[in-house]
């Protein structure tokens, strides 16, 4: 028999795979519905003249989900993207979407299409009924134009749009240049999907680590612990890539769920990344374990120079840290060029392992 949301959500409370929250269940309630009617529009089998004339039924409301850091949005969305049985359905971070979004825009311009956007809007149409966004933000002049064109394109083909942010609408691209150009999104949104608070009083990220070892050392024993650590995190979420568009490039973080993001050291301070690209994956993510910090030292000046300025953007960004490296703060950075300055560095690495950090 097929379990609605609710009782999918009971269940994993039931197995201790999620904690019990009123708020979590109501929104499961609400999303239903719609689960119900994608699944009955998906098993639809019209007739031949109407299949090649007909427009397809206008499609219910949508959810905005926000609320705070932690409060399992992204866990929600992702029951259910996967409870809803139909096959033209995408989950997709909003960072890696608008990169797909900026790539289909440049080929169209290349081949000399008027309308750039329009393509790959209506491919969108032609292939999905459900489209679902993790961590919608707005912090880019050029999104902000793109993303209310390609919404209302994608609305008015009947895709039933579903996601989430730290943030109500009003609030997306806050103080942003020309502003007032961005406002009908708004309205859109405000219009065309149901706008939900999730209120729950728990961030369950800062509740698993409350009073939790979060720096490991040294690093080669600690990767037991800290897949434990990853497995009850991302718990229940889509694990996979998470792509960053930085100043026309890529940044990739190889894992990512739930807005837990895990690489190692050599993946992010081995290449020539700069500020900009540290402060992206600051701004998209709220933890970070860090694997296999070794020891720094003049042997590795440039790898422990792109380390300081991580750890500087996941600071100022209130990211919290997990990580496992060769010796303690202190001592990770005794002796060389940039040793002295490390100080402050070794300072905010014992900061961000308080309880309380990133609230």
């Amino acid at each position: 028999m097929r379990e609605t949301l609710p009782e999918i959500l009971a269940r994993r409370v039931a197995e201790g795979a999620l904690r019990p929250d009123p708020q979590q269940t109501a929104l499961a309630d609400l999303l239903e519905p719609l689960r119900s009617w994608l699944e009955a529009q998906s098993h639809r089998r019209p007739g031949l003249l109407a299949g090649l004339f007909a427009k397809p039924p206008a499609a219910p409301r949508g959810l905005y989900l926000w609320g705070g850091v932690g409060r399992g949005k992204s866990m929600l969305m992702d029951l259910f993207t996967e409870a809803t049985d139909i096959s033209r359905k995408r989950r997709v971070h909003f960072h890696a979407f608008m990169q797909e979004v900026h790539r289909a825009i440049h080929a169209a311009r290349q081949k000399g299409v008027e309308d750039p956007l329009a393509p790959f809007a209506d491919e969108i149409v032609a292939d999905l009924r459900l489209l679902a966004f993790d961590e919608m933000q707005i912090s880019d002049i050029t999104d902000a134009m793109i993303v209310g064109r390609l919404f209302e394109r994608l609305l008015a083909g009947g895709v039933v749009i579903v996601t989430t942010s730290n943030r109500p609408p009003e609030d997306l691209y806050k103080n942003g240049l020309n502003r007032a150009l961005f406002m009908p999104f708004i309205h859109l949104i405000r219009d065309r999907l149901d706008v939900v608070e999730l209120e729950s009083p728990e961030d369950y990220r800062q509740h698993r680590l409350a009073g939790e070892k979060v720096y490991f050392q040294p690093a080669g024993k600690s990767g037991p612990a800290i897949d434990a650590i990853w497995r009850d995190m991302t718990r229940g979420a889509t694990i996979g890539p998470l792509h960053l568009a930085v100043n026309g490039r890529q940044v990739e973080l190889p894992r990512f769920a739930n807005g837990v993001a895990r690489a190692s050291f050599w993946e992010l301070c081995a290449r020539p990344l700069g500020p900009a690209d540290y402060l992206a994956i600051a701004g998209a993510v709220r933890v970070l374990i860090l694997e296999d910090i070794p020891q720094l030292s003049a042997s590795n000046y440039n790898e422990a120079k792109r380390f300081v300025t991580l750890i500087d953007a996941l600071y100022e960004g209130h990211v919290r840290l997990i990580c496992s490296a060769a010796d303690e703060p202190e001592r990770l950075y005794i002796e060389g060029e940039g040793s002295f300055e490390f100080a402050r560095t070794a300072s905010r690495l014992r900061e961000m392992q308080s309880a309380g950090w990133g609230t």
